[in-house]
This record gives structure tokens, sequence and C-alpha cells, in this order.
């Protein structure tokens, strides 16, 4: 398959685990890599710092073990270096969310800012920023108060 394939997968997979509440396979994402949030001035590295920032922060729901989320990535942009052993993305992402008490609304959206590297001849994370653009109800979702994204 042909790296930007590869990587686009590599995106995709992410809103995948997390839709599915995987938070050990989206740890699993960033093994060799980090998440930046520059909304809360923190980097988290590794499968055990990004797995424990998602325990701590995303709302998984007993009757479905998930976050009953749908993380929608759009616009992707995939740049790859000269050599090929490293690339960069841009995308859009809007997460939708409908719970028991919350009617099927959006409510966060942003841009991804994507390094990738080769491991063991794989493409992985380097790093992933989050960026927060808009934000509406969070409160089903997150352990934390969403005003502080803003």
């Amino acid at each position: 398959m042909e790296a930007s394939r590869c990587i686009e997968n590599l995106i995709y997979c992410y809103a995948e685990r997390i839709d599915n509440g995987d938070l050990e396979g989206v740890a699993e994402l960033f093994r060799n890599g980090e998440i930046i949030s520059p909304a809360h001035n923190v980097t988290r590295r590794g499968f055990d710092e990004v797995l424990k920032m998602y325990q701590l922060s995303c709302r998984l729901y007993d009757e479905t073990g998930t976050p009953r989320t749908k993380h929608l990535t759009t616009n992707v942009i995939i740049e790859l270096d000269e050599n090929g052993s490293e690339a960069s993305a841009r995308s859009y992402y809007t997460v939708i969310q409908a719970t028991d008490a919350l009617p099927l609304q959006p409510i966060i959206s942003g841009r991804y800012r994507d390094r990738f590297h080769k491991v063991d001849n794989r493409w992985c994370f380097a790093s992933r920023e989050m960026i927060v653009d808009l934000i509406g109800d969070c409160s089903a979702h997150l352990l934390y108060d969403a005003s502080t994204l803003s």
C-alpha cells in the first residue's frame, strides 16, 4: 500500500478506536509518539501517558463501553518528505454525540496537525497536535470541564 494511504488509515484508525471505546488501542497508536494539547499546554508521550490521559478524560458508557461519539475526520492533506521516511498531515475533526439525555449534535470541532515516521518499516504517529476551534456541550463526553478548552 502506498505511504499516503497507510498514513490516512492511521488517521481514521484513531477515530474508529476512540469511538469504539478502545482507549488502549488509541494509546497503542502513540506508543512511539505524543499527543500535544495547546489548550492545556500539555504533551503526553508514549502508551502509558496517552492511555492515562484518555482514561482520565473520556467518559465511557456502561451500556455500550463507548463514548457514544463519532469522530468525523475530513479535509485530510498528507505531505511526504523527499526521503519517504517522514510525513505530515493536516485535517479537520468534528465530534458528534448522542446519549439518552443528549440528542444527536456536534459537540466539538477543530484541527489535527500530525507528524508521522517509520518504525520497523511501518508508519506510526510521531505526534498529534489537537487544536480546538469550536466547542459545544462536551459534558456528556469529557470527564472534565470543557470550558477550559477555549
